[in-house]
């Protein structure tokens, strides 16, 4: 279960601090549980694990409130490190997405007309009960109508709210019909299942799976819906990741376990590059997946595994942290093919520093940049994205059609040979993207 107060990506690794401990016998001393003792300890913190270390300020500012304190500290590469008090839960990250379970994205059709779409409606969400479905129309947010001018203050100040008064209708030839006002109030959203189907391609079956996130303990899950491939004689098969903000790596790492041919258990997965601290770790797939107590392990993952020469991997840029993991870290193995858009840009990983004394002291979590990622190539540094063969605007056919409807736009593009397409042909329908709701939250964990 899941609400706005729930990191999504919450750390494997939690480091364990029981004291400030400074070396430098030149450092301040503060009177403990001030603002100034709270600051030294993120500096100390950060001097030790954040990958930009020797980029921070030599002597900054104690006395600023602790999160303004954490931002002048930060790198200007750095757009994911953030902090939250454990007590104050008005300093968590805020979404659409994790308070209400939908996103929306505003778009200008060729003809200039401006309409926000619903594109996501997590399942047993306040917005699916509510009766919001993927593909919909939003006309007004309580009772304004949406242009493109006041799209993000509006989605701004829905996430201040605890309940939204929405206008909705459905798209048929180009306008908006059967328009009803829906009222859908602040919840909780229950993890989200992984939807399977199977395709007929060709002669050829292609299997086709849209996976949400990579929490920890999916991968009885996902060795489930492998067996079920592979019973069926799936040759072919399609991720759908076009709104995985990431998650676990060790889940991401048993999902690309279940594709390629040729994996042994040594069979290098993923590179993690820190500051002096840090240094570098190489894991295999064995040894990432065996960081998650509750995952099976590789052998038996490799006993339902496709053996495929290639994989289509549907994206936008949403698409981020590990589920960008699995596309770069695949490619050493197999024939990557992306259709979509271009990912996020989230080569990085981390895990939470707090505070473990008994009883507690600082109530403060930091969720640092600890890492750079790279695959078992050495390749990485794709903070700009990683761009897709075949670029395909899903709005460039209206309505949305259902995820793994086989007509939906990505998905028909891979079942209708898009990979014989030339790099970087469009089929984009000159539609233009104004505004998205959904922005990633947090960083993926190690």
């Amino acid at each position: 279960m899941r609400n706005f107060l729930k990191l999504q990506c919450i750390a494997i690794a939690v480091f364990l601090i029981s004291c400030t401990n400074n070396n430098d016998e030149s450092a301040p001393v503060f009177p403990e549980g001030s603002t100034e003792s709270v600051n030294l300890w993120v500096q100390d913190s950060m001097k030790r694990y954040y990958y930009w270390a020797d980029q921070m300020p030599a002597k900054p500012d104690y006395r600023l409130p602790v999160k303004d304190f954490f931002k002048s500290l930060l790198s200007s590469q750095d757009r994911f490190s953030f902090m939250v008090n454990t007590e104050d839960s008005s300093t968590y990250p805020r979404s659409i997405r994790n308070m209400y379970g939908f996103d929306y994205t505003v778009a200008k059709l060729a003809n200039n007309q401006v309409v926000t779409v619903i594109k996501l409606v997590l399942q047993n969400s306040p917005a699916f009960n509510a009766g919001l479905e993927r593909g919909m129309i939003i006309t007004k947010i309580n009772g304004k109508i949406i242009i493109a001018a006041n799209a993000e203050s509006m989605a701004s100040s829905i996430k201040d709210q605890t309940v939204v008064d929405l206008t909705v209708g459905k798209w048929q030839n180009g306008a908006v019909t059967d328009e009803k006002n829906i009222t859908v109030y602040y919840g909780f959203s229950f993890e989200q299942p992984i939807l399977s189907k199977i395709f007929d391609k060709n002669g050829k079956k292609a299997g086709y799976l849209y996976i949400y996130d990579f929490p920890d303990g999916m991968t009885q899950a996902l060795n489930q819906k492998f067996a079920e491939f592979k019973a069926a004689g799936v040759q072919e098969l399609i991720l759908d990741l076009r709104y995985n903000y990431g998650g676990s790596v060790s889940s991401a790492a048993a999902l690309c376990s279940l594709i390629p041919s040729g994996l042994s258990s040594g069979s290098p997965f993923i590179i993690f590059k820190g500051n002096k601290n840090g240094g570098e770790v190489k894991r295999t797939f064995a040894q990432q997946i065996a960081y998650d107590p509750k995952a099976i392990d590789f052998n038996a993952l490799r006993a339902n595994a496709l053996g495929l020469q290639k994989v289509f991997i549907l994206t936008s840029n949403s698409t981020a942290s590990a589920a960008e993991i699995v596309i770069n870290n695949l490619k050493p193995y197999m024939q990557v093919i992306q259709i979509g858009d271009t990912t996020l840009g989230k080569d990085m990983a981390g895990f939470v520093v707090e505070d473990k004394r008994k009883p507690r002291k600082i109530s403060w979590q930091i969720h640092p940049v600890i890492y750079k990622v790279f695959n078992a190539s050495g390749a990485g540094e794709y903070s700009n994205g990683i761009s897709p063969q075949i670029i395909v605007n899903e709005y460039a056919g209206l309505p949305l059609l259902p995820l793994g409807d086989a007509n939906e736009t990505l998905i028909s593009s891979a079942l209708n040979g898009g990979y014989f397409k030339s790099a970087g042909q469009e089929k984009n329908g000159n539609v233009t993207i104004l505004y998205q709701s959904d922005v990633p939250p947090v960083m993926m964990e190690k």
